[in-house]
């Protein structure tokens, strides 16, 4: 239980239900198959485990998991477009007249009911995790959307949910691009070898740069050009590493071999025991590692009103 990315986001007051409170909550919106005529579906699952018996939240010490799915059945674009296309041809050459908008959106909808029962279906879950007393919910995601997604659901089963974006003072931006002109990044930070730089015209030029060193010539004469830097792989400490982007995105997060050695040994010889260490070692260095991170860049900003 290593998550692989983080979107962060702050919790503006308490969260009004504890975990008990939680699991009746998220019970009343199970994920479900789809039905034969329906596109998706959306609902939690239990984070560990299998079957009715297995929680809907873990809990392990003071932060708690969850676990959303979405299932959806994927019908290829190209091949409803041809069979429109093949369906208006037909209609157009048996009764020679021109098959226009309102009916051919009308043909597209009833080609995809009749086509769903049939559809490939896709399933994709995400992971969240909340602690209460940093006042953080951590979603397992780089995508905005499907973090969203999860949040919202919950919002909807708790009957409010006071979160948004953690920000920070200074733009990520302006801090990587002092890091790699200056190779001096914040106490416990270590640049790394992977970076995107941007002409900051709107219709500049994007570099992007893997395995390279980015205390080089060629490196710094992108930067005194103008360009910033908006993506760069980090180390912290030894224990993991990461991709930072210009929206404090955290991807490609990898924890290092110790922490998961430590998590091993803590775990036992049961895989929900495995799952459980690694959750709680991954959860306590979250808790050094991002006020680290944020007082790297500036500090926490905290919009009026809030």
């Amino acid at each position: 239980m290593w998550f692989k990315n983080l979107l962060i986001y702050r919790l503006t007051q308490d969260l009004p239900v504890d975990a008990e409170a939680l699991e009746t909550a998220l019970a009343t919106k199970l994920a479900r198959p789809c039905a034969s005529q329906e596109l998706t579906t959306y609902g939690f699952v239990a984070p560990f485990g299998k079957g009715e018996d297995a929680p809907l939240v873990h809990v392990s010490g003071d932060f708690l998991l969850i676990a959303a799915r979405k299932e959806e059945r994927i019908l290829p674009g190209s091949v409803v477009r041809d069979a429109v296309k093949e369906k208006v041809e037909e209609i157009e050459a048996e009764q020679m007249r021109k098959v226009y908008k309102k009916e051919r959106d009308q043909i597209k909808d009833e080609i995809i009911q009749a086509f769903l029962p049939r559809a490939f279906i896709r399933r994709s879950s995400t992971f969240a995790a909340i602690a209460p007393k940093q006042g953080l919910i951590l979603v397992n995601s780089a995508s905005p959307k499907r973090a969203e997604d999860l949040l919202s659901t919950l919002r909807e089963v708790i009957g409010t949910l006071p979160v948004r974006p953690l920000t920070v003072k200074t733009a990520p931006t302006a801090i990587m691009t002092d890091w790699v002109t200056t190779q001096k990044p914040a106490d416990d930070f270590f640049v790394l070898d992977e970076c995107e730089l941007r002409d900051t015209h709107e219709d500049g030029g994007i570099v992007r740069c893997k395995r390279q060193d980015l205390t080089g010539e060629e490196i710094q004469l992108h930067l005194t050009t103008g360009k910033v830097v908006t993506q760069l792989s980090l180390a912290w400490q030894d224990k993991l590493s990461f991709m930072l982007d210009d929206k404090m995105t955290v991807k490609r997060l990898k924890f290092e071999d110790l922490l998961q050695d430590q998590a091993e040994q803590d775990g036992g010889e049961e895989a929900l025991g495995q799952l459980d260490a690694s959750f709680t070692l991954m959860m306590l260095t979250f808790g050094d590692f991002l006020p680290a991170l944020i007082e790297a860049l500036g500090g926490e900003e905290t919009p009026q009103g809030i």
